[in-house]
């Protein structure tokens, strides 16, 4: 026997308001019938209508347009439990850590941040330094995580986030001291002047930061693409679901 469903279930099926169900009905754009003043839908003909739907809507481009586009990361890409996930590896790890776009623009607040980094945080000319070399970490071809120094003297890594076809974002790892730390005086002159920063300031906070061994630091270029492909996962979920949605709102309005 057919199974028929009720106005509520096929609102469960199709995510739309019940509203939009009975308009849809009642200009027959819905298969349906009516027994006495309610509707009910026999699900193997809502389910021949969804096929032929998603199939009219690949053909004139409307559905394949919107798998081609990947939205802006910020609109599907949960920043919160990011933020939550990526607080708790930087602790393990003994790494700062953040999520920035391709143009080295934070995602996420940094997480576990060393107090070397956050001394000069006052200073424009050394916050702009920071997004320049995140930006120049993405625009390195490597897929393969590598340590590289940063304005600080510190290192930092970088695994990248793909969505879709395309990479969109990157895990930063960093705040990590060299073997050769802390450096010379004439180093500190040098990124004092070039970071437009007091030297004094530098001084006082050259021990601030983080300190892994060779072995750690191996671990960390090991786990910073994992987490980023985790990230990735998180948001190619996301995506998925943002394309049902659109796919539904498009099916609504034929």
């Amino acid at each position: 026997m057919t199974e028929f469903l009720t106005t509520r279930q096929l609102q469960d099926l199709l995510r739309v308001d019940r509203t939009t169900i009975y308009r849809m009905a009642e200009s027959g754009r819905l298969p349906g019938v009516k027994v006495g003043k309610q509707w009910r839908f026999a699900r193997d003909q809502i389910e021949t209508w969804l096929e032929m739907h998603a199939s009219g809507l690949k053909d004139n481009g409307s559905l394949g347009s919107a798998a081609r586009s990947v939205p802006d990361l910020r609109q599907i890409m949960p920043l919160g439990c990011v933020q939550i996930v990526q607080d708790s590896f930087a602790e393990l790890l003994g790494v700062m850590m953040l999520v920035t776009d391709l143009e080295g623009i934070p995602l996420t607040r940094p997480s576990n941040p060393c107090g070397l980094y956050l001394a000069t945080e006052s200073s424009p000319a050394a916050h702009r330094r920071c997004l320049e070399t995140w930006a120049e970490m993405a625009r390195d071809p490597s897929l393969t995580p590598r340590f590289r120094p940063t304005p600080l003297g510190l290192l930092c890594a970088r695994g990248l986030i793909r969505v879709g076809d395309t990479i969109q974002a990157m895990v930063v790892v960093g705040g990590i001291a060299p073997p050769d730390w802390p450096p010379s005086a004439d180093d500190v002159a040098r990124m004092a002047a070039t970071l437009q920063l007091e030297r004094s300031l530098l001084e006082r906070h050259l021990d601030q930061v983080h300190r892994l061994s060779p072995q750690e630091q191996s671990k960390v270029l090991a786990y910073v693409q994992r987490i980023a492909d985790i990230f990735a996962h998180i948001a190619n979920e996301r995506l998925i679901l943002f394309e049902r949605l659109q796919r539904i709102a498009e099916i609504t309005q034929m």
